[in-house]
């Protein structure tokens, strides 16, 4: 899950845009190296370095001009274009909500689907047959056995067991 920032630098190539900088650059006669700006808008940081269109169109260089003058005189259309030229997403749009929960819960189910579908696969295939002494039947003629035996009877289960009425004492 990667954030709308990151996804930006991604589709730039990375934050090296600009190219990278050695110690030796400015000497080797590549000239001076502009400092790292950011042209992407965060709620907690609105004012970016720099505008988001660097490169503009005559219409947009027209408008420009235009925006020199009276604001007045600029359609809302216009206004629009011009806040588009320098930001790049509005706050409505950049606090509205994605739809990444889905694709969340869409994963978690899948991935709790095909892990129910392996435990039952070893259940099935892998595990052995559970062991004749975990059977009720079993169980209750260890207990007779033990019953019979009177095994610890001073504290211990046969302590609680009646042996005159053959039932669990209260």
């Amino acid at each position: 899950m990667l954030s709308r920032a990151t996804w930006s630098s991604v589709l730039r190539r990375g934050p090296g845009i600009r190219g990278t900088h050695n110690p030796g650059d400015a000497v080797g006669g590549q000239g001076k190296m502009p400092p790292y700006t950011n042209n992407y808008a965060q709620r907690y940081y609105p004012m970016p370095d720099e505008p988001f269109c660097t490169d503009l169109s005559p219409e947009q260089r027209a408008l420009k001009e235009k925006e020199k003058g009276s604001w007045t005189q600029l359609s809302h259309a216009e206004k629009v274009a011009l806040y588009r030229i320098q930001f790049r997403e509005t706050f409505a749009e950049m606090n509205r909500r994605s739809n990444e929960w889905k694709t969340v819960t869409g994963c978690v189910f899948f991935f709790m689907g095909i892990t129910a579908l392996l435990i039952w696969w070893q259940r099935v295939y892998v595990f052995p047959e559970k062991p004749h002494t975990l059977t009720d039947e079993w169980k209750a003629r260890q207990l007779q056995r033990v019953l019979d035996m009177k095994g610890n009877p001073v504290q211990g289960l046969a302590s609680r067991w009646d042996y005159e009425r053959k039932e669990w004492r209260k």
